[in-house]
């Protein structure tokens, strides 16, 4: 496994790039809720050990980097959401890409220069470095990751409140075994995205 550093940033600092964002996003993949992405700018001289990719992370460890993350006087991020209705308005692909572009806008000043997890965006007008695996290998986008899947986890288990019988607490969202079932059963809420296939297969109005 890639080693998580700031390479990537020191190396564009080195040419004279200023306030270097990371970007990335979560919920891309489930069947239900927004899809959410975060923004960081990190200091020149970070260090959290242990911060990676989200997902390689437990749910305890992420929260307490989220709290890290979100609380120090030196790290500057944003957060920018989807919603369900955009998603099967734009497709999820556009979506994500307008997340992003929310969470770059909610930054205190523009960045210079962005560091996106995957591929190019191209809607974006800013210098960008895509860096395939970018969430293990960046710290700005691994600290992006975990903010923006901590605000979208928490999202979800908010809503599983309203809509108990999906267990969104425990599934975010995502089709396992147990919500593909309740949506067969229950149909889908407004929290389920229309344009995906499996939600398609099963509406009916939600009462």
């Amino acid at each position: 496994m890639p080693r998580c550093t700031l390479r990537f940033e020191k190396a564009l600092y080195r040419e004279g790039a200023e306030r270097i964002a990371g970007i990335d996003e979560a919920g891309r993949g489930p069947l239900a809720g927004p899809v959410v992405a975060a923004a960081v700018i990190l200091p020149r001289k970070f260090s959290l050990p242990g911060l990676n990719d989200s997902k390689q992370l437990s749910p305890q460890i992420r929260e307490e980097f989220y709290l890290h993350l979100t609380t120090s006087a030196k790290i500057e991020f944003g957060v920018g959401i989807a919603s369900v209705e955009e998603i099967d308005r734009l497709n999820i692909l556009r979506a994500s890409y307008l997340a992003m572009e929310r969470a770059i806008s909610s930054l205190n000043s523009a960045p210079g220069h962005l560091l996106i997890d995957g591929l190019r965006v191209p809607i974006f007008s800013l210098p960008q470095t895509a860096i395939v695996g970018g969430d293990m290998r960046s710290l700005s986008i691994a600290a992006a990751s975990v903010i923006a899947k901590v605000t979208r986890d928490r999202m979800m288990k908010t809503w599983h409140e309203e809509f108990p019988v999906y267990q969104f607490c425990d599934n975010k969202g995502y089709g396992t075994p147990e919500h593909l079932a309740s949506l067969r059963t229950h149909g889908p809420c407004p929290l389920h995205r229309r344009s995906f296939e499996p939600v398609a297969q099963t509406y009916f109005p939600f009462a």
